[in-house]
């Protein structure tokens, strides 16, 4: 009688048993899962304050990057010497002639086309011809170009890039009206020469 008493809980017995050990299994999973979320956040935090430092370096080393390229940029500016041709006691067009092939061969380079240039030597408004008598001499370049953007693009970057001292007074940009691609341009620019002493 013990014996059916007992096998009319076995199979409850067994159910519970089961179920115990497939809780305490899938409480155990749940736990590893619970702790590797737990990691798993941690690892992202970490990261992401790494990331936002790096971005911080980065913003920091490109500010230094542009001042730096600045500063180049404006010492290059400032120490742009003078054109000095070869031979002294030429006038002022014989002068400024070899500074003047130069740009003219910069101009060829990026394939832009010149309409006109208008000249004019030893501007009376400029300050160097005025302030030092016979050392300086300078050129006043009025030209009409046509250039795609491409090209003048290119143009104005090794103009910058260009050896001498020369001043850029004025441009003006225009499209042409029957093609957007087209650029019609008014270029004034100063050469200026040293006399060599």
């Amino acid at each position: 009688m013990d014996n059916e008493k007992l096998k009319q809980f076995i199979v409850p017995i067994l159910i519970a048993v089961v179920s115990i050990v497939v809780a305490v299994s899938l409480g155990m999973k749940l736990a590893d899962n619970i702790q590797n979320m737990i990691s798993y956040k941690n690892d992202i935090a970490t990261k992401e304050q790494l990331l936002s430092e790096k971005k911080a370096q980065l913003e920091k080393f490109m500010r230094e990057e542009a001042a730096e390229a600045k500063k180049t940029a404006e010492d290059a500016a400032k120490s742009k010497p003078f054109y000095k041709p070869a031979a002294t006691g030429m006038n002022t067009e014989a002068v400024i002639q070899g500074e003047f092939a130069e740009i003219l061969g910069l101009i060829r380079a990026n394939k832009i086309k010149v309409r006109t240039i208008k000249y004019e030597y030893d501007p009376q408004d400029d300050a160097f011809v005025k302030g030092a008598g016979g050392k300086y001499k300078a050129a006043r370049l009025n030209m009409e170009m046509i250039a795609n953007y491409t090209s003048y693009n290119n143009f104005l970057k090794e103009l910058y890039k260009h050896e001498h001292f020369l001043d850029i007074q004025s441009v003006e940009v225009v499209p042409y009206r029957k093609n957007k691609q087209i650029l019609l341009i008014n270029f004034k620019l100063k050469l200026y020469s040293q006399e060599s002493n």
